[in-house]
């Protein structure tokens, strides 16, 4: 029997690959690290490709997939995934944006309490045989007003997590109005700059508006303000960040998404006021758990009960 060929792309929890091989209409390949011209070579005979974020699927390699149906992403971003040339050749893209919510919600509240505690710093400070207490001297959570932009799951997992620690709950999105829990509070994004201590992003990056939080709007902060990125690089202006730490308005931030990755950014990412962290959000083995089953179940069910069809056919 004709099997419909899978191409998993980037590195997979094995539970997921298992449940791909071992099904009977899957013919399955795992073959990670492939680079734009391998994959250029490589994509056409397969119906369906799976990647996480390492890989970009560009105009080139869906025109080259002659055969594709699908894409789909273990994870939430498509920013890898050139959209508008699977529209044209109407093939499908699919992610499973439910999978790492706990992940990277939990990943924001933890960077949130350790800039509020300085405990990156006083780690290193340790590790140099120092035992320095003044200069340490943190705040607390409870009272504080967190301010979040973007109010999707991910937002609301960490607003959650804010009402466990008596934090107050504010929120923008260009795409909500009405509060989708009774502890978030909807407020104008100016509003939400001048009155947040704490900033977390959960927001996806739209190339066509850039950053969301640039120069003009770090000069409306409350001066020493905290910022959490969890969401996407290019949603921050690093140079505007950098420039906010140095005059004081933003006292402290932890940034895992960068504009470039790996970043190139050194000079930010070594700032001593910087939690630096190489995109983690994501990276727990609950989470890729998830994502992997999810992304296996989205292939599954698109080739379950269809006959294959090949390019000569299509």
């Amino acid at each position: 029997m004709e099997k419909f060929k899978v191409l998993i792309a980037d590195s997979m929890d094995q539970q997921a690959i298992d449940l791909m091989k071992n099904h009977d209409v899957l013919d399955v390949t795992y073959k990670t690290k492939l680079t734009p011209e391998e994959l250029v070579k490589m994509i056409p005979p397969f119906h369906a490709i799976v990647v996480r974020s390492a890989t970009k699927v560009t105009r080139p390699i869906i025109e080259a997939g002659k055969n594709l149906r699908i894409i789909a992403r273990a994870g939430v971003g498509l920013d890898n995934v050139d959209q508008v040339a699977a529209k044209e050749k109407g093939i499908k893209v699919r992610n499973t944006p439910e999978c790492t919510t706990i992940s990277v919600a939990e990943l924001a509240f933890g960077l949130m309490v350790a800039l509020a505690r300085k405990i990156g710093r006083a780690n290193i400070s340790m590790k140099n045989a120092e035992w320095d207490k003044k200069s340490f001297e943190g705040c607390e959570l409870y009272g504080k007003t967190l301010g979040l932009i973007g109010s999707g799951r991910i937002g609301q997992a960490v607003a959650v997590r804010a009402q466990a620690f008596g934090m107050k709950v504010l929120a923008f999105d260009k795409f909500v109005k009405k509060s989708p829990q009774t502890y978030i509070t909807m407020v104008p994004f100016d509003e939400l700059l001048k009155k947040s201590d704490f900033i977390s992003l959960h927001i996806p990056f739209d190339k066509a508006e850039g950053a969301v939080l640039k120069e003009a709007q770090f000069k409306q902060m409350k001066k020493g303000s905290f910022i959490i990125n969890c969401a996407r690089g290019g949603t921050v202006d690093e140079k505007a960040l950098y420039a906010a730490l140095e005059d004081g308005t933003v006292a402290a931030a932890a940034i895992d998404v960068w504009e470039k990755e790996p970043t190139e950014n050194q000079q930010l990412a070594k700032h001593q006021n910087i939690i630096a962290l190489p995109h983690l959000g994501a990276s727990t083995s609950e989470g890729q758990a998830r994502a992997g089953k999810d992304v296996a179940d989205i292939i599954i069910s698109e080739f379950s009960q269809t006959p294959v069809a090949t390019s000569a056919s299509r």
